[in-house]
């Protein structure tokens, strides 16, 4: 890895072995901290969760594990309590689409905001950070489905944040998207669109402090990310594709730059989306959303806009770029001997550039989205709901 810093601060994976778990038993134990998981039901069924409970069993120190769970019915609840029962710290298992979960953000002692929410990771994520956040000063988010986790992944995101001397307030992860089978590269949605996206974005816009603040992450769509109570309480959350993006946009109209740090967590692996046979499916619709989660950060920090002018430019650099990167990442590849498929990484590249106009010009036409409310907010309006979440949330034995 390159010793590079940048805008953003950078930490390294030097490749040097070394434990870090008494490190990290010290910082856990000085602050209250949390681990935020967004989970389906259907993770528990695979390999993946396994790993990661057995993992953040040797977690000394950690205050509470909370569970974003979507499940069908209060038995599927309760199977994953028993799954983490047992756990050396305190677990909640929040339920985050059940009937009283529902009714009370639907209730109306909440008619100033709409907390419905739609389903999915970003109302999961808003629900676990209100809960997360009432018993600690340091939380964590992880994805349910990575194949590749290990205790260097919490140990290497929560050290900046758990040593106040360096005054961070958030960490993204970046790292080596490969499969774990043949070592192929992964991570499509950032390498062929948003890598290239923000590149030619740049060419026609220029050098505006939003976009080199995206620029200045590795991994942009990286899920994974950790942040002080103070920053986190203060964040809407995004509740489409576009969570990563957004939660970026959030993050830069909170706090300055050298608040925040970006984490190499080395080779990461976690379940692959296809790129779909249509606009509204796959990685094909999760482009499109984070596309105009980009653009609507463009307008909001930088005051910037495309007009129908510039559609058509954009479309061409992105192709050109795109086309560049894969020539890039075969070269890449080959010297590292990992299998490339360039035919199918240009077809790729050639189905995202039309998906371009059509989105831009939806986007236009309904700009602004609906964002969970942050909860330094709610809790102004109402200093009960986080408990009455918590409550709501849970299935008794």
């Amino acid at each position: 890895m390159d010793f590079q810093q940048g805008l953003i601060t950078t930490i390294h994976d030097f490749g040097i072995p070394k434990d870090s778990s008494e490190a990290l038993r010290i910082g856990l134990n000085k602050h209250p901290t949390a681990i935020l998981i967004p989970c389906l039901y259907e993770e528990f069924s695979r390999p993946a969760l396994k790993l990661i409970r057995r993992v953040l069993e040797t977690l000394d120190g950690l205050q509470l594990l909370v569970i974003a769970l979507s499940a069908s019915s209060a038995d599927e609840v309760l199977e994953a309590k028993a799954f983490f029962a047992n756990m050396p710290f305190e677990v909640h298992i929040q339920w985050t689409n059940s009937p009283s979960v529902l009714e009370l953000l639907k209730g109306k002692d909440n008619s100033s905001f709409n907390l419905s929410g739609k389903p999915g990771k970003g109302w999961a994520v808003w629900q676990g950070i209100g809960l997360a956040t009432s018993k600690a000063e340091v939380v964590a988010l992880f994805d349910a489905d990575i194949r590749t986790f290990s205790l260097s992944y919490p140990a290497r995101m929560l050290q900046p944040l758990l040593d106040p001397s360096f005054d961070i307030s958030y960490v993204k992860a970046f790292y080596s998207r490969l499969s774990i089978e043949n070592n192929a590269l992964h991570g499509r949605a950032t390498r062929l669109f948003v890598g290239p996206l923000l590149t030619s974005l740049e060419q026609l816009l220029g050098n505006g402090p939003f976009l080199n603040y995206l620029n200045a992450f590795r991994y942009p769509l990286a899920g994974e990310f950790a942040f002080r109570k103070e920053l986190a309480i203060n964040l809407r959350i995004p509740c489409d594709w576009g969570l990563e993006v957004g939660l970026l946009s959030e993050v830069y109209k909170n706090i300055s730059v050298n608040h925040i740090a970006q984490v190499d967590l080395g080779v990461f692996d976690h379940k692959h989306k296809i790129i779909g046979s249509s606009p509204n499916e796959g990685l094909q619709k999760m482009c499109q959303e984070v596309l105009a989660s980009i653009l609507r950060g463009l307008m909001e920090n930088q005051a910037e806009t495309l007009n129908e002018e510039k559609l058509s430019s954009l479309e061409v650099h992105y192709r050109r770029i795109g086309e560049d990167r894969v020539k890039q990442f075969e070269l890449d590849s080959l010297v590292n001997q990992i299998p490339y498929n360039r035919r199918e990484e240009e077809l790729g590249v050639e189905t995202f550039s039309k998906l371009i106009k059509p989105a831009i010009r939806r986007f236009m036409e309904s700009p602004t989205t609906e964002l969970m409310p942050c909860w330094s907010t709610v809790d102004s309006c109402n200093k009960r709901l986080r408990g009455d979440l918590a409550i709501a949330g849970t299935v008794q034995i």
